[in-house]
């Protein structure tokens, strides 16, 4: 059976751990995975699926919102992984390329559905009621304090779609302004004013829990 077979097999990704993903340190044994995946070996394959299915699950979950596509999703990384693990060249981390490779095919994926991902029209008036009161790209020292992580969870995928993308892209992958905006065909000073709405509408979530909305959010997939 080949990879592609082999993928096609697996259970739905499992649980992800809790709490916003952080990029971790080379794992040991993925060099060698990642090489021996490149020469067709499905059990090197193997590998890197279990190492990183739960990272990229929760990534797409994060973007999308919801579980079921979030599935779906993760299995067509995977699959367009193992068609392209050969142009990996190490010259980033190989969990920051698959992410970005992850992201492009979830923006790729939203566009064929005809989604707006931010609103293009949207423009930064200091006199607007929620215009930012400080620089848009610094740190926010209220979502960074000690918040209930399923909270903040429900809050972040209750967000609207453009808000919840950019502060996906930037609080949580770590994106630059300008990488977002060239993914998601605005400008930087767009991607900045979603950001900060995003911010300010997850401090009114986190402030009101009881009366925030409750999406289909699960991390954990179907059986």
């Amino acid at each position: 059976m080949n990879c592609e077979g082999w993928l096609m097999t697996q259970a739905p990704p499992a649980k992800p751990n809790p709490g916003l993903f952080k990029r971790n340190a080379p794992i040991v044994g993925e060099a060698e995975a990642i090489e021996a995946a490149k020469t067709g070996d499905a059990d090197a394959f193997s590998k890197l699926y279990s190492l990183h299915k739960r990272r990229v699950y929760t990534l797409c979950l994060r973007m999308l919102g919801n579980v079921s596509e979030a599935e779906d999703m993760t299995q067509e990384a995977f699959l367009h992984l193992f068609r392209k693990i050969g142009s990996f060249r190490g010259e980033s981390a190989f969990s920051t390329w698959l992410h970005r490779l992850t992201v492009n095919l979830v923006l790729m994926q939203l566009r064929k559905k005809g989604l707006n991902l931010v609103s293009l029209e949207e423009t930064i008036n200091p006199s607007d009621e929620d215009a930012p009161k400080r620089d848009f790209g610094s740190r926010d020292h209220v979502l960074a304090g000690s918040v209930d992580r399923v909270a903040l969870e429900r809050a972040v995928a209750s967000l609207p779609p453009g808000y919840r993308m950019v502060f996906v892209l930037h609080d949580v992958e770590g994106f630059e302004h300008n990488e977002i905006a060239t993914m998601l065909d605005c400008s930087t000073g767009n991607s900045k004013s979603q950001l900060h709405k995003a911010r300010l509408k997850l401090r009114e979530l986190l402030r009101q829990p009881d009366q925030s909305p409750q999406p289909d959010v699960s991390t954990e997939t179907a059986k």
